[in-house]
């Protein structure tokens, strides 16, 4: 069961470092196992913040990061994400899911469609409209962060796109320092309320750090013309694996 947590970890935060989408993998992996559905969110938060930590360095490192920009988004961020974690804890997820889907469906179709979208590098620094859409932006989607999950990545990169003018590339470097922020929060909270069992999220975390850094230097030497029809067919997987769960469960 470990080594194929492992696996699925690695291959989780792969996808994820690219186009965000690697809960897409994990959390069912982990729910797989039969585990309550908290500890496996709260599990899946452990690994998957040592997978953002490695894919935000990595980005760090190419040169591709705004850090003003990110600098001043996470403070909100990390606020959203308190209350979200602080949210799914006393209340059930599966109201949320309808609405993801037809707002991740959205995305893809309006990604596809639009051919020139995220192609092209356009930021020429922030303004005060561009900051604050960005810090309310951020307060929401780490709120989801906490509080949900899936889909992070691809409202993330989509967002940071439409309101800053990056490429596929720079919203994906960017977004994980806010991914990373809000997981990290997100985590506290899950330990502080015993919703976390390390002797399986230690070792994926291992191998979600692997994964992270050979998505992320993929995602630097392919660049955005690589990155985009990925983002498409994850956001499309993604709404399909939520659609299957509201069936399953007679929702």
């Amino acid at each position: 069961m470990l080594i194929f947590l492992c696996i699925a970890g690695f291959f989780a935060s792969f996808v994820d470092a690219i186009v965000g989408g690697g809960g897409l993998i994990s959390i069912p992996a982990l729910l797989a196992t039969g585990m309550p559905t908290h500890l496996a969110l709260g599990t899946n938060k452990l690994a998957s913040t040592f997978g953002a930590l490695s894919s935000a360095y990595h980005y760090y490192k190419s040169g591709t990061v705004r850090m003003k920009v990110v600098l001043c988004l996470i403070p909100f961020s990390f606020i959203g994400a308190v209350i979200g974690a602080q949210a799914v804890l006393a209340i059930n997820a599966d109201s949320l899911k309808f609405m993801i889907i037809i707002l991740v469906a959205i995305i893809g179709f309006y990604t596809l469609f639009k051919k020139e979208l995220g192609l092209i590098d356009t930021f020429e620094g922030m303004t005060r409209k561009t900051l604050i859409q960005g810090m309310v932006f951020a307060l929401i989607i780490g709120f989801y962060t906490g509080f949900f999950g899936p889909g992070t990545g691809s409202f993330l990169i989509f967002g940071l796109i439409h309101i800053f003018g990056f490429d596929f590339k720079h919203g994906t470097a960017n977004a994980k320092f806010l991914n990373l922020t809000s997981n990290l929060t997100a985590l506290v909270i899950f330990i502080f309320n015993a919703q976390v069992m390390f002797s399986i999220g230690i070792p994926m975390a291992i191998f979600m750090m692997l994964g992270a850094k050979a998505g992320s230097m993929v995602a630097v030497k392919k660049g955005s013309t690589f990155i985009k029809p990925v983002f498409v067919v994850v956001s499309f997987l993604l709404v399909a694996k939520m659609t299957i769960d509201l069936i399953g469960n007679g929702i």
